[in-house]
This record gives C-alpha cells, sequence and structure tokens, in this order.
C-alpha cells in the first residue's frame, strides 16, 4: 500500500515557505499502516499538475495532493482534475453554503464572485467539507488509485486530514501495521554507536530495518518493521530494543521522538521537587525556549539570562572583570561564575550557563572560534566541561544546547 504525496506551489519551490504539509501527511498516513512511496513538490501550472498525476497514478495506490485550490487564477488545480478525470465543475450547495457560513460570522466584507466560484466542484468528485476555510477537499478515482485534493493552508489541511481523509483511507484500503521506535541517544556520535552495535545490527532480523538519524549532539536510532500482527510486531521490537540497552543503555535517554531531553529533564526535575535556572551568552536563549516549550515547565524551571554582552555578565551577574581579564570571557573561570550567579540569583536547586565563540570572528578573545565551556552548578559542586565545536554559528548554537542538556542530564 503505497501512497504519493504532491505538494503545488511556486512559493515552495523558489523557498518562500518550507512544505511542512508533507511531513504531516506521512505521518498521518504512517499511523495506519501506509507506506510513503514518493514526495513532489511541483509547480502551478496545468501541464505539470497533469504529468504529475499520471506519474502517480502508475506507482501508488494513494495520491494526495495539496495547494492550488484558491479563489484566484493562479489556482489551477480544480480545472487540472476535471482535465485529468474527464470531467466539469458544478456548484455544490453544501459547499455554497458553507463559505455563506464563513463569510457571515468571520469576514467583515461582501462576498465575491471569486469566493462564490469556490463551491465549484467537479460533477465525479465526493466533496471533503472544509469547515475551516471555503476550498473543500476533493476524493476521486481513476482505476486502483484515489486522488485526495485538499487546501494548501496547513490548519485547513490538518483538520482535512483528521476529520475526512484518515476515516476514508481506512474505510476504502486494507492495510498492514507499520510501527516504528525510536530511541534518543545523546553523548556518543554516529560512526562510534555504529562501532559499538555492529554484530548486533549484523544480526537483526531481514523484517526489522534500522536506521541512523544524527543530529547536533545527539542521534536517534530508529527501528521500523511492519505486518499483521501488531501484538507479535511489538513482541519483536521490544526484544532488539532490550538487546541494544545493553550495548548503549548508558547513551539513551527516552524513547520516540516527543521524549525530547529537555522532556526527560523535566521529567526529572519535577519527579525529584529540584528547579533549575539558566544563564545563556552564546546560546542566546535558546536553553530557556526549549525548557518552556515543554508543558508544565514552570514547576521547575525559576527563569534565566541572556547576559550575551561582557557588560551584561559584569552587571548583572556581577562576575569580576579581574577575571574576565585574566581568562577572557569565554572560559571555564567565567562560565562557573555564571552557573554560580544565576543559580543564587533564583534560588534554584541547579543551574546551567554556556559561554562560547561562534563566530564567524572572536572579537580579541583568547579562545579559538568553536569554542565553548558549559558549566553545570548544584548544592555541592560545580562542574564545567570544554567543547570546540566546528560548524557555522546556526548549528554552533543547536549543538551547544543539546550538550548542555546531555550534561545536566548526566549530572542529575
Amino acid at each position: 500500500m503505497r501512497a504519493h504525496i504532491i505538494t503545488i506551489g511556486d512559493e515552495i519551490l523558489i523557498g518562500q515557505i518550507v512544505d511542512t504539509n508533507s511531513a504531516f501527511i506521512a505521518k498521518e498516513l504512517d499511523k495506519v499502516g501506509i507506506e510513503v512511496h514518493q514526495i513532489s513538490s511541483i509547480s502551478d501550472n496545468k501541464q505539470h499538475i497533469l504529468q504529475s498525476l499520471a506519474e502517480a497514478q502508475e506507482t501508488s495506490e494513494l495520491v494526495l495532493i495539496t495547494g492550488g485550490l484558491g479563489p484566484t487564477k493562479d489556482d489551477v488545480t480544480k480545472h487540472t482534475f476535471c482535465e485529468y478525470f474527464q470531467d466539469t465543475l458544478v456548484e455544490d450547495p453544501a459547499v455554497l453554503q458553507n463559505i455563506e457560513r464563513i463569510f457571515k460570522h468571520h469576514v467583515n466584507r461582501p462576498m465575491l464572485p471569486a469566493n462564490r466560484s469556490q463551491a465549484l466542484v467537479p460533477s465525479k468528485a465526493t466533496v471533503l467539507m472544509n469547515k475551516n476555510g471555503t476550498a473543500p477537499g476533493m476524493w476521486m478515482q481513476s482505476g486502483k488509485t484515489v486522488f485526495v485534493s485538499m487546501p494548501g493552508v496547513p490548519f485547513e489541511m490538518k483538520a482535512l486530514m483528521t476529520d475526512e481523509v484518515i476515516p476514508r483511507v481506512q474505510q476504502t484500503f486494507s492495510r498492514p501495521f507499520i510501527l516504528h521506535k525510536t530511541l534518543q541517544t545523546y553523548g556518543r556520535g554516529e560512526s562510534e554507536i555504529a562501532n559499538t552495535i555492529e554484530d548486533w545490527e549484523d544480526n537483526l532480523p531481514s523484517d526489522i530495518k534500522l536506521a541512523y538519524l544524527p543530529a547536533l549532539g545527539k542521534v536517534r536510532l530508529r527501528l521500523s518493521t511492519k505486518g499483521p500482527d501488531k501484538a507479535l510486531l511489538e513482541r519483536r521490537l521490544e526484544e532488539q530494543i532490550t538487546s541494544l540497552k545493553a550495548l548503549i543503555g548508558d547513551i539513551i535517554v527516552g524513547y520516540d521522538d516527543d521524549e525530547l531531553i529537555e522532556k526527560v529533564v523535566g521529567s526529572l526535575l519535577t519527579n525529584n521537587n529540584k528547579t533549575l535556572a539558566v544563564a545563556e551568552s552564546c546560546t542566546g536563549g535558546q536553553i530557556a525556549a526549549a525548557i518552556t516549550a515543554i508543558p508544565g515547565a514552570s514547576s521547575y524551571f525559576k527563569g534565566g539570562m541572556v547576559t550575551y554582552a561582557t557588560h551584561s555578565k559584569v552587571e548583572l551577574l556581577k562576575i569580576d572583570q579581574a577575571v574576565i581579564d585574566e581568562h577572557s570571557v569565554v572560559s571555564a573561570q567565567v562560565a562557573e561564575a555564571m552557573a554560580a550567579a544565576v543559580k543564587n540569583w533564583y534560588q534554584s536547586d541547579y543551574a546551567i550557563s554556556t559561554t562560547g565563540n561562534a563566530g564567524p570572528s572572536t572579537d580579541g578573545e583568547k579562545s579559538k572560534v568553536g569554542d565553548c565551556f558549559i558549566a553545570i552548578s548544584s548544592e555541592n559542586e560545580i562542574f564545567c566541561e570544554k567543547f570546540n565545536i566546528n560548524k557555522s554559528r546556526e548549528d554552533f548554537i543547536e549543538a551547544v544546547k543539546n550538550i548542555s542538556f546531555q550534561l545536566f542530564y548526566d549530572k542529575i
């Protein structure tokens, strides 16, 4: 059972917007046992759309299209559908009623003819009502392939996928179970992990696949399998994970994509009734942002300071200027002083601090571009470690953030 996702829009192709629709659709299809065979982004051009529909029909049983359903002349998806299915547009009374409702309650201007034209749909289409917008979804079939067209507006598309498309897909197609289990690891690189688990990986059953998903400061390991018996699949995956934990259990901090290390750290703090504060320089508030993105963070996160300039370290955190002059602002001594000061300021149980050179220059500092110091302060000690991260400025910040959480996790 294979699916092809097609996103339509010149704005995607020129990089004006990022295609987040495909990621959402792929995840929802995977949950119900449908394998995404291909994802394509194409222009708002009738011939390009027709060609893509034909190519998708040759390889996939389900084709999902987003975009090109607006009321303006550059939106040609409906007309192209009619040509592909040898059909004509007709006005759907229920869609028109939905459009009138939206204009009456949510739009402070008269409905134009172009808005009314949104009620035109191919006569052979099953209409998927879009309660959040004026462009309906459309479900059509050619041979053994089902085509589903949805608006490109993400929140409209998501509602249609959840309320209309997925239930119909489940009723229409016979599907296997597709299961994934993702392990979150921190502290070792991809090649080091691969070397450690090489024998285990070589002896994986042929129907269980392992994928390495490296990122800055972390590596996710995803085990995947599929088949008709969900309970059997779950049991076999769990057996492999148990074997894997015996090899690298010390660097596994959580499971699946939603178990981020900042969430794991938050749970540890909550369970132990402890609190945390942060003082950030080179990470510019990214650690605090990651913490506060987790629901319930207010129960353990006291607050943070972005003391980016040297002056702010001296004035707010009371770092001794003589220490900075002697060791430089990017040093273990300053990182430790930042952690101790912010812990005292917020009266927290723990504190994290970061200071480093993200580049491209060092502003005359004694340390090199890529150098960073991360300090952890607890009741009894201050721990600091130095790293050199030879990455772009953006990647440097992301890596320091992830390593900070990993170090803190190790300490607590």
